[in-house]
């Protein structure tokens, strides 16, 4: 049963929870080296090792809880599922509503880097003008929204959940941004609820602005250096050993969850190889995502166990019956960083791209990556849209 009740809330994991995480990595059945060197066959063992000791007596997860903390965040019920999410409103006059949209392996934890520069913008551009105030959900099944209790959770509902959120909250027009899986319901958003959106701004895009299948001749001799880069490195994500994870999620979660949720070290792996893949890094994630922001987003996939819910989201969506490719109209804005796929010929054909940037830094994870670069160019789209 819904419940139109916006209740506050803290984050407060009991210490029973962090002790026990810290006997499970003390107690890790460690595998052998392998016979490969480097991340070619997955995460080098002396680098888990290394990063789980961290995790265990340096990482400070209450910091980390209290940054959190520091922002405004609520739960409600919409669909008969819990739903939480960060809310914090502008301290300037007229700032437009965002909806800010995560993908897997991310979370809320994603974006804190972002939310001062766009609820609160300091500089002299015109771009810094525009501020937001910032609606921050966990998508349904992940983190603190907790694990889906029932079938069907894919991205249409979650697009309908997201637009009862933004009714509820009492915003009549409102933008959308989102990366991954948030690159997949922005658009759905702006389908169902075009009269209240004024535009949706993406990255980390495929599904509409890349290709599927063989590419024309035609096609390839107008691609651009950047964009057979691009080519070539969905390629290997989609076709080569970069599709594996895709695979187990899209058809196994339930076997994949329980090594995940009883092995912390588990779902550390799980998570940072990816970190590792997509991110503008070079032979550690660290280089791109610091550290402690990189745990605390395994954390909140650890404290909350959703592990497989999370997962889910990849069974629902390729069983679904069909996927609603109809033409976005309202306003496109996409940031293509140096580790994307995104072709704008492709985004053109079912978008109306109003605005097409590309970097040749930041990967999969601009929030935290490039967090300066994404806000700046979503400040930049926003400010060139009408909010009436």
């Amino acid at each position: 049963m819904d419940s139109h009740d916006l209740q506050p809330i803290r984050i407060e994991i009991p210490q029973a929870q962090l002790d026990d995480l810290a006997e499970r990595l003390a107690r890790t059945r460690w595998p052998d080296a392998g016979p490969q060197p480097g991340w070619q066959r997955g995460v080098p063992l002396a680098y888990v090792k290394e990063l789980a000791e961290y995790w265990r007596h340096r990482y400070d997860w209450r910091t980390q809880e209290a940054t959190l903390n520091s922002f405004p965040q609520f739960t409600t019920t919409i669909d008969g599922q819990r739903l939480h999410f960060i809310h914090v409103r502008s301290p300037r006059p007229g700032a437009i509503p965002l909806l800010l949209v995560h993908g897997w392996p991310g979370s809320v934890v994603e974006f804190l880097d972002v939310i001062e520069p766009l609820s609160d913008p300091k500089g002299e551009s015109p771009d810094a003008d525009a501020a937001f105030d910032l609606v921050i959900p966990s998508m349904p099944g992940f983190g603190f929204s907790g694990p889906t209790s029932e079938p069907g959770w894919n991205i249409a509902r979650i697009a309908r959940a997201f637009v009862a959120l933004m009714s509820r909250l009492g915003y009549e027009r409102y933008g959308v941004q989102g990366g991954d899986w948030g690159a997949f319901v922005a658009p759905e958003i702006a389908r169902i609820d075009a009269e209240h959106v004024l535009g949706i701004h993406l990255n980390a895009a495929t599904m509409g602005f890349i290709p599927f299948g063989p590419v024309s001749d035609d096609d390839l001799a107008e691609f651009s250096e950047a964009e057979r880069a691009r080519l070539e490195r969905l390629q290997m994500t989609t076709a080569g050993p970069g599709s594996g994870y895709f695979e187990v999620q899209a058809t196994r979660p339930q076997t994949l969850a329980y090594a995940l949720t009883d092995s912390p070290v588990g779902q550390l792996t799980w998570i940072v190889e990816k970190f590792k893949e997509w991110s503008h890094a070079t032979d550690r994630p660290e280089e791109a995502v610091d550290r402690d922001r990189l745990l605390t987003n395994v954390m909140v996939y650890w404290l909350t166990a959703t592990a497989n819910s999370s997962a889910q989201l990849y069974y629902e969506n390729t069983h679904s019956a069909s996927w609603n490719m109809s033409p976005v109209t309202v306003p496109t804005g996409v940031a293509v960083f140096a580790e994307d796929y995104a072709v704008r010929r492709y985004g053109e054909r079912g978008h109306n791209v109003a605005h097409w940037s590309e970097f040749d830094e930041g990967g999969h994870f601009a929030a935290m990556e490039v967090p300066d670069l994404l806000a700046a160019d979503v400040r930049r789209f926003f400010s060139s849209l009408p909010t009436a």
